[in-house]
């Protein structure tokens, strides 16, 4: 679904465009990426810069939103942002025109044509790391399409219809309680692996999480260090296939994240579309009615024998993943449209 007010990052920019029109959350939906993701591309690569109104905020012009979008074009086409923040509309224009057989490095170092795998952050800070030369050179791509958040819980409730190949939190003071939360945002997201990198935990807490498969490392001062571990667990989720079904928790016993709309919440949404242009809405919330009540059905169907059982298990575990996903669209679909739903 495409936003009306979304401009291609290939038009040619309104006379009018220097106007202050946009503030940063609108830019960073239009554009389809964090708020903190945009943040860490103004402050720390200047690649754009927005007016800032006497309220403090930012306010981006149509030019600014122009350039941000072809900005996240060329980094989901695997370009670093560093390299290319500088570069002026026109020559990020030329470079959006390369063909992708074309060199990045000398006349036989062939571009990659894969999609760079997504990353799913949970730390600015470390997301800034990742940027650097030192780490970069480690990876098996140039650099990961980072999906950059403040907290595991914004992580989760900001969770993209598309997997991510991982999840990389960063975690201070590791606390037993955040290991759940961790889970979730790795279900939301379907991730095929959790890194956790800690600067104090105790030896329970780090047995715990190791126990569920994931890595960790104490937070280390030295880039080279980090871009070492990191290209280590890089490279064996490029080699290695998925053991399971990447759309399903690993777990067959785990359970589906719980339930974020109830009845209610679901039925008043179903009756909004005389009021609303998109139909999509209306759609999705009855989608989801039918999701949970065939998720309750498969929860409570008459066993015949254990085969019969983990058969039912296993369809109220994909209705109950289904149902995930399908939340998280109505929260983007209700974004998009100005709707709130809590």
């Amino acid at each position: 679904m495409t936003s009306r007010n979304s401009p291609s990052p290939n038009t040619p920019v309104p006379a009018d465009a220097t106007s202050p029109a946009f503030r940063s959350g609108a830019v960073a939906r239009m554009a389809r990426m964090p708020v903190a993701t945009l943040r860490v591309w103004e402050q720390r690569y200047r690649a754009v810069h927005p007016a800032t109104a006497p309220s403090g905020h930012r306010l981006y012009s149509p030019a600014d939103l122009q350039r941000v979008m072809l900005l996240r074009q060329l980094t989901e086409q695997g370009h670093a942002i560093g390299s290319i923040a500088g570069l002026d509309f026109a020559q990020l224009q030329e470079i959006a025109r390369i063909p992708a057989t074309q060199t990045d490095g000398g006349p036989h170092t062939p571009v990659r044509t894969a999609r760079a795998p997504t990353w799913v952050v949970v730390g600015t800070a470390l997301a800034t790391r990742l940027q650097r030369a030192a780490v970069l050179r480690h990876l098996a791509y140039p650099v990961p399409r980072l999906a950059v958040f403040d907290s595991l819980a914004e992580a989760t409730a900001a969770a993209s219809v598309n997997a991510a190949e991982l999840l990389l939190w960063q975690a201070p003071v590791l606390r037993p309680g955040k290991l759940a939360e961790l889970q979730q945002a790795g279900q939301a997201w379907r991730t095929r692996h959790a890194a956790v990198l800690y600067r104090f935990a105790q030896a329970s807490t780090i047995k715990t999480l190791a126990d569920t498969g994931s890595s960790m490392l104490r937070e280390p001062a030295d880039d080279d260090m980090l871009g070492a571990w990191l290209g280590s667990i890089d490279r064996g989720l490029q080699s290695a296939p998925p053991d399971a079904d990447p759309r399903l928790p690993a777990d067959p016993a785990s359970a589906a994240a719980p339930r974020r709309f109830d009845d209610a919440m679901l039925t008043a949404i179903a009756g909004l579309s005389s009021t609303l242009a998109c139909e999509c809405p209306r759609h999705i919330a009855e989608l989801l009615m039918q999701l949970t009540s065939f998720e309750a059905y498969s929860a409570s169907c008459i066993h015949r024998d254990a085969p019969d059982a983990n058969l039912h298990a296993y369809l109220q575990q994909v209705a109950g993943t289904a149902r995930s996903l399908f939340e998280s669209a109505l929260d983007r679909v209700a974004q998009h449209d100005g709707l709130t739903l809590r």
